[in-house]
């Protein structure tokens, strides 16, 4: 099935805002006060608004216009401006430009990430969050193509070149063991 079908089914059965993810709320204190943000696969907008309302320029992209459209509506409601683009990221790659943010929230593309320090600026922040394989011990879904293996993120952090702020795997409060990293890109 199309990327695009089945993500826009998803989030037309799922139409309830939520909060911002907790690891994502638990970084607060690496973000800069002002400039762009990037927030990868952004669904229908929890994250990306809680960014622009922390004084960030947000550019959501997901490959679901049902997502975008739900995002919209909710940085309307929330009196807040965030940009949209959709577009299917495991098929054409990053959106042209570079941000102060990029924010990688429970989606798994490994060719994008092994290039995540190409899309941040000097100085920027990487948050990347992602089930591990040992939330299976709980829970059956994610299912294992959608979970990395443990100390997996520490490899990839390595490798990008990227300064590691927070290196973590850990069960967090909504139940579930993930990988965090917040990473930033050398500013020389």
């Amino acid at each position: 099935m199309d990327a695009r079908v089945r993500w826009d089914a998803r989030w037309e059965r799922n139409r309830q805002p939520q909060p911002p993810a907790a690891c994502v709320v638990e970084s607060a204190r690496f973000l800069p006060a002002t400039g762009t943000a990037l927030d990868v696969a952004g669904g229908s907008g929890r994250n990306a608004v809680w960014l622009a309302g922390r004084g960030l320029e947000v550019t959501l992209v997901d490959v679901s216009p049902v997502a975008l459209t739900q995002a919209q509506e909710l940085s309307v409601g929330a009196g807040i401006d965030i940009s949209t683009l959709e577009r299917d990221l495991e098929a054409l790659g990053w959106p042209d430009g570079e941000w102060d943010v990029v924010l990688i929230h429970h989606f798994l593309a490994r060719e994008l990430l092994a290039e995540v320090a190409s899309v941040l600026l000097p100085g920027g922040i990487l948050i990347l969050c992602q089930p591990t394989t040992r939330n299976l011990e709980r829970h059956v879904r994610p299912g294992p193509s959608y979970l990395v293996d443990e100390g997996e993120f520490a490899t990839i952090v390595a490798k990008s070149g990227l300064e590691p702020l927070v290196l973590e795997e850990t069960w967090g409060t909504d139940g579930r063991h993930e990988a965090r990293v917040v990473a930033r890109r050398s500013v020389g």
